[in-house]
């Protein structure tokens, strides 16, 4: 079965760091575009970062960029989010997504679970 599993969230000062890792199984994660998504409280998710396939191809959020890292392995199966210089509003859940787009309009797009990231003096 298909499955995304996140870790690394925590609690963290203002100005402090945190990694992120997106551990998949279940599908071909090399096919896949990866993105890190989060939503906070009373807010719609929004998405923050995305990596291509093989990496050529990175997007960010003007919130994080200059600050957030996305990256992946694929001989891992995993993707990861390098988040530094953090902020009291980078506090949310942050959730894995993997998302490939198959001929005659057809998709895949999966989510993990989220961790959650809370910054706070």
């Amino acid at each position: 079965q298909v499955q995304l599993v996140e870790s690394g969230g925590g609690l963290v000062q203002p100005g402090g760091s945190l990694r992120l890792s997106c551990a998949a199984s279940g599908f071909t994660f090399s096919s896949y575009l990866m993105s890190w998504y989060r939503q906070a409280p009373g807010k719609e998710r929004e998405l923050i970062a995305s990596i291509s396939s093989q990496g050529a191809t990175i997007n960010y959020a003007d919130s994080v960029k200059g600050r957030f890292t996305i990256s992946r392995d694929n001989a891992k199966s995993t993707v990861y989010l390098q988040m530094n210089s953090l902020k009291p509003e980078d506090t949310a859940v942050y959730y894995c997504n993997a998302y490939r787009t198959l001929f005659l309009s057809k998709s895949s797009n999966y989510w993990g679970q989220g961790t959650q990231v809370t910054v706070s003096s």
